[in-house]
C-alpha cells in the first residue's frame, strides 16, 4: 500500500490534526489565545461530532486509495473472459457492415451467450488494422477472426497472435506466409472463371469481336489476385483482346470510374465490346464512366458480391452479371469455428474445416464455399435464392427501374 501511504501523508499535511476534548490538537500545542477561541466557539458535543466527521473523511480517503490501486493493477483482458476479435478490412464494399458483421455476431451470440465480440473495421488502412490487432490482443482476445487489408503484411499480425497463444482464422481473404489456424472463403479462382466465362459467352452469343477492358481489384488483396488468375485462364484464350487492364487500389468505385474514363479516352467510345470488372463496386464505377460519356447501350459488364444496387442494375439491363457468394454460411461457419476454438473444441473445428489451402507456409485447414453466377436470364432461380437465403429482400430489389425486370423474371415483392 505504498501509494496509500503517500495519499495519507498528503492528507495529514493539508488537514488540521484532530482536536482532543481539552481543545488541544494532538501532536503539537496551539497558542493559548487560539485554544481559548476554539474552546469558546465549540462546545464539547460539537467538538466530538467534528472529530467523528474527520475520522470518517480519512477512512473514505483510505478506501478510495485502495480501490484505485486495485483497479490499476487488474489486467484489462480479464483472464477467463471468452473474447473473440472480429477485424474486417473496409466499408466501401457494402457486404461487410450489412452482412458479414451482423451475421457473425448473431451466430456467436446464439452459440455462446457469454462470449464477448471485439469488433474493428480498418477502412482499408493496413497500418490501422495492425494497431487494431494490437489493441484486441491487449484487451484479452482468445480467438482472432481477421479479414486482412493486406494479405502479405497481415502475417505480422498472425505472428503476434501466435506468440500470445491466440489462434487466427483467416476470413474471406487468405493471410499469406503465416501460421494461421483456419481459412474460410469461396473458391476465388472459380469466381474469376465464372465472371470471365459469363462475359465471353454473352459477347459470342451477341456476335461481338474485338477488345475488352479489364478492371481488377486491389493489388494488396490476395483474393483479387485469385479472381484475376481465374479470369485470365478464360480470357487469354477467348479470342478477345484485353486492350486496357487496371488494378484498382482499395477496390474503390471512384478509382474504377477514373480507370474506365482513361480507357474510353484511349480506345474511343466504340473501341471495346465488354468490361470485366472484378466486383460490383468497380463494375458500378465503370458503368458510371460509360454513362457519363454517353455510351449507349452499355456493353456487358461483370461484377461480384450481389450487392443490392448491382442486382437492380442487372434486372434493369445496365449490368450483365454478378457472382452471388452466400455470406450467411461463410459468416456463420466462421462463428462456429471461433466458438469451438474459444471453448477448446478443436476436434469439432477440424471436422468443419475439411479442406486445405496453401498460404506459402503451410496447408491451412479450410472451409471452401461455392460461388454462383447471376444474370438476368437466371434471375428467377439465382435472385430467388438470395431472397430465400435472407440475403436480400424482394421489396428492396423490385423498386424503380428494377421493378419491370422483377416482374419479367417472376420475382414478386
Amino acid at each position: 500500500m505504498a501509494d496509500d501511504k503517500i495519499v495519507i501523508s498528503r492528507a495529514q499535511q493539508e488537514k488540521p490534526h484532530f482536536l482532543s476534548d481539552s481543545g488541544v490538537k494532538g501532536g503539537y500545542h496551539e497558542p493559548a489565545d487560539s485554544q481559548q477561541e476554539v474552546g469558546n466557539l465549540l462546545p464539547m458535543r460539537a467538538r466530538r461530532a467534528l472529530r467523528l466527521v474527520a475520522v470518517a473523511a480519512v477512512a473514505a480517503l483510505l478506501a478510495a486509495a485502495c480501490s484505485t490501486t486495485k483497479q490499476s493493477n487488474t489486467p484489462s483482458g480479464g483472464g477467463g473472459a471468452k473474447k473473440i476479435a472480429l477485424l474486417l478490412p473496409e466499408t466501401k464494399t457494402t457486404r461487410y457492415e450489412a452482412q458479414d458483421r451482423p451475421l457473425f455476431e448473431a451466430k456467436v451470440k446464439a452459440l455462446c451467450p457469454d462470449c464477448q465480440i471485439l469488433y474493428q473495421n480498418a477502412n482499408q488502412d493496413s497500418a490501422k488494422q495492425q494497431n487494431q490487432a494490437d489493441a484486441v490482443l491487449t484487451n484479452g482476445a482468445k480467438v482472432m477472426v481477421l479479414d486482412p487489408v493486406d494479405s502479405a503484411s497481415a502475417a505480422s499480425i498472425a505472428a503476434k497472435a501466435k506468440a500470445k497463444g491466440v489462434p487466427v482464422i483467416s476470413y474471406d481473404r487468405l493471410i499469406l506466409n503465416a501460421d494461421i489456424a483456419y481459412y474460410i472463403s469461396f473458391d476465388n479462382v472459380q469466381v474469376g472463371k465464372l465472371q470471365a466465362q459469363s462475359l465471353v459467352d454473352k459477347l459470342k452469343k451477341d456476335g461481338k469481336t474485338g477488345s475488352i477492358v479489364m478492371i481488377n481489384g486491389s493489388p494488396t488483396d490476395n483474393n483479387a489476385k485469385l479472381f484475376k488468375q481465374g479470369a485470365h485462364s478464360v480470357l487469354d484464350s477467348s479470342g478477345f483482346k484485353i486492350a486496357r487492364q487496371y488494378d484498382t487500389p482499395d477496390w474503390s468505385p471512384d478509382k474504377a470510374q477514373t480507370e474506365m474514363e482513361q480507357a474510353i479516352t484511349a480506345l474511343g467510345k466504340t473501341g471495346f465490346v465488354g468490361v470485366y470488372a472484378a466486383n460490383d463496386g468497380t463494375g458500378g464505377g465503370a458503368i458510371a464512366a460509360m454513362k457519363g460519356q454517353g455510351i449507349t447501350p452499355i456493353p456487358p459488364v461483370t461484377g461480384q458480391d450481389a450487392e443490392l444496387a448491382a442486382v437492380q442494375r442487372i434486372l434493369s439491363g445496365e449490368q450483365y452479371m454478378t457472382v452471388y457468394k452466400a455470406i450467411k454460411p461463410e459468416a456463420e461457419d466462421t462463428a462456429q469455428l471461433a466458438v469451438d476454438l474459444v471453448n477448446g473444441n478443436t476436434a469439432d473445428a477440424n471436422s468443419l474445416a475439411n479442406k486445405t489451402q496453401n498460404n506459402g507456409q503451410k496447408d491451412v485447414p479450410s472451409v471452401i464455399l461455392t460461388p454462383i453466377a447471376v444474370t438476368k436470364d437466371t434471375a428467377k432461380d439465382t435472385v430467388g435464392k438470395m431472397i430465400s437465403d435472407g440475403f436480400l429482400k424482394a421489396a428492396d430489389i423490385c423498386t424503380g427501374a428494377a421493378a419491370a425486370g422483377c416482374q419479367a423474371a417472376g420475382i414478386s415483392s
